[in-house]
Order: structure tokens, then sequence, then C-alpha cells
């Protein structure tokens, strides 16, 4: 596996972990479908949160978060169209968020929530 794909798999289980200790329920990690996949869907309370995980070893090159830019966001919307199809046409609310992890060294992560996807 390439340091890549090991750093992401940290950053979604870190994520995960922090949602849950936020009191999320997680329902699905790593839900795929044909236009891509969403990394973690969950509920908060009753709305239901399709969850994109950034994760990076610094933030020289700009905020994770700035990665999820509008073609990502429209996948996403599509891979939670495909969801609600299969699984859930019983919620009501439906959010799209963003959490960042950023790696600050082999043991520590800083992990931000940005419900809505909001960098502010």
């Amino acid at each position: 596996m390439n340091r890549k794909k090991k750093l992401g798999m940290e950053g979604e289980e870190r994520a995960a972990v922090y949602l849950d200790h936020k009191g999320y329920e997680l329902l699905e990690r790593n839900f795929r479908c044909r236009w891509g996949e969403i990394d973690i869907i969950a509920l908060d309370g009753e709305t239901l949160c399709f969850i994109e995980v950034k994760t990076r070893n610094s933030v020289r090159h700009g905020l994770p978060a700035e990665a999820v830019g509008r073609r990502k966001m429209m996948r996403l919307q599509r891979c939670a169209h495909v969801y609600m199809e299969r699984f859930g046409g019983r919620y009501r609310d439906v959010r799209f968020d963003v959490v960042e992890v950023i790696k600050l060294n082999p043991r520590r992560f800083a992990v931000r929530h940005l419900p809505g996807g909001r960098t502010a």
C-alpha cells in the first residue's frame, strides 16, 4: 500500500472515531457506486450526513477542505442519491460535511469537522 493511501485510511479512521465521540451514529464507511465513493455516512440526530474526509501531512498547500471542489461535491451528491434510493428514503434532512485531518506527527492528528462543508 502506498503512503498516500495509508495516510487517507488513517485519516478516515481518525474522523470516524471523532464523529463517534461527538455522538454521530456511523452507518457506513466507504460506500461505493458508479459515481465514486462516500467516505462516511452517519446520522447526526435525525439528519443523514454524507461526509468527505480529507487528510494531509501539512497545510503547506492549503487546508484539506480546500481540495473539496464543486466537481467533487457533485460526485458526492450523485453517490448520495444512489444511497438514498437503495437504503434511505426515510430521512428528511440531509447534509454534506467535510472532516479535515492533519497528521501532525506519527501519533497526533488534528481533526476539524465542517458541518455543511463550511470553512468558516
